[in-house]
Parts: structure tokens; C-alpha cells; sequence
């Protein structure tokens, strides 16, 4: 049973993640490695915020279309970015302005050109039906209260043959009441 409406859950993430502030290389050192990470803007390293590593697994191909779902300060965006090169195309959507400043810039340090930057919600996705070839997405499906929707977007705008790749968080029991009901907890 959710404690939070849709409007209340995406207020407390775009709270939680527009103030995020770098914190170092831990998380990023930990998924990605040094090749992986040389030459991205150090801000984005240090605002990696996921939980896996999706583009390792999407096998990426040069000249496609990948959609980076929750894409945060664009670590994964960029990763994907260098994968399909000059021919392929990133399009990376967060619901929060803060965080699509942040890959913009990020992608601008990187000189990333084939990197576009849209606001939208995972379950509502801004791009029609069969528009990418790779959906990914990074510790970010476990924020949504309709997980299911967002799903079926990210199947929807996947071409015949496309590819999803996730990193997230899974629980194998419920959570206590008290940390369902706590709005910290929600958005970390």
C-alpha cells in the first residue's frame, strides 16, 4: 500500500535529488572503472548516484538510439554517450530541472554532441512508440509508486528487438511501516 500519491513522491525526489551535492568518487569507483571514468567531468563522477552499472550490460552498438531513464548528473548519459559514437544519439530525461542542468553541462564538459536532455517521468515517457533501440535506467524504478507503468513506457518506446537494461534496488520482504511512512526514506 503506498503512503504517498504520485504528486507527493515526485516532489519529495525532486526535492531530494535537486539538492544533491557531490560527494566524492566512492559510489562511481565503486560501479564503473578507471577506463570507464577517464576523461568524464569530475562533477559528474562525483555525483554518481546509482546502485549498478546498466550500460556495462546493454551491449551498446555504435549508431543507436539509447534512452537513459532517470539519468540524475548524466554518469551513465555519458558512459552511453562514448558507446554508440557520433552516429548514435542519447536522449536522457529526469523529471528534475536540477539534474538535467547538471548532464547538459556534464555532457557539454565531455564534448558529448549526441546527447539531448528532456524533462519527463519514467511513466510518462516524452518520445513516441518505437523510438530507441536501449532503454537504460540507474537505481531509479524503485522511486516510481506506479513501477508497472513506467515499465510499459519504457517497453513502448523500445524499437522490435530493443534492449532494456536496469540497475535498482530489490527487496526480498516487506519494509518495516515506519520506513514505508518516512519521506527521507523514500527518495534515497
Amino acid at each position: 500500500m503506498p503512503y504517498f500519491t504520485d504528486e507527493q513522491t515526485r516532489t519529495l525526489v525532486r526535492e531530494t535529488y535537486g539538492g544533491a551535492a557531490a560527494n566524492g568518487r566512492a559510489v562511481a569507483d565503486a560501479l564503473y572503472s578507471a577506463a570507464e571514468l577517464n576523461g568524464l567531468p569530475e562533477d559528474a563522477i562525483a555525483l554518481a548516484l546509482g546502485v549498478g552499472h546498466p550500460v556495462r550490460y546493454a551491449s551498446l552498438a555504435s549508431g543507436e538510439t539509447v534512452l537513459d531513464v532517470g539519468c540524475g548528473a548524466g554518469i551513465d548519459t555519458l558512459l552511453a554517450a562514448r558507446a554508440v559514437g557520433d552516429g548514435g544519439r542519447v536522449l536522457a530525461v529526469d523529471m528534475t530541472p536540477a539534474m538535467l542542468e547538471r548532464t547538459q553541462h556534464h555532457a557539454a564538459l565531455a564534448g558529448a554532441t549526441n546527447v539531448e536532455a528532456h524533462e519527463g517521468v519514467m511513466e510518462a515517457l516524452p518520445f513516441a512508440d518505437g523510438s530507441v533501440d536501449v532503454v537504460v535506467s540507474n537505481g531509479v524504478l524503485n522511486l516510481s509508486t506506479r513501477k508497472s507503468r513506467a515499465l510499459a513506457e519504457m517497453l513502448r518506446v523500445l524499437r522490435p528487438g530493443g534492449r532494456i537494461a536496469l540497475a535498482d534496488l530489490v527487496l526480498a520482504e516487506r519494509l518495516p511501516e515506519e520506513i514505508a511512512k518516512n519521506p527521507t526514506a523514500l527518495a534515497v
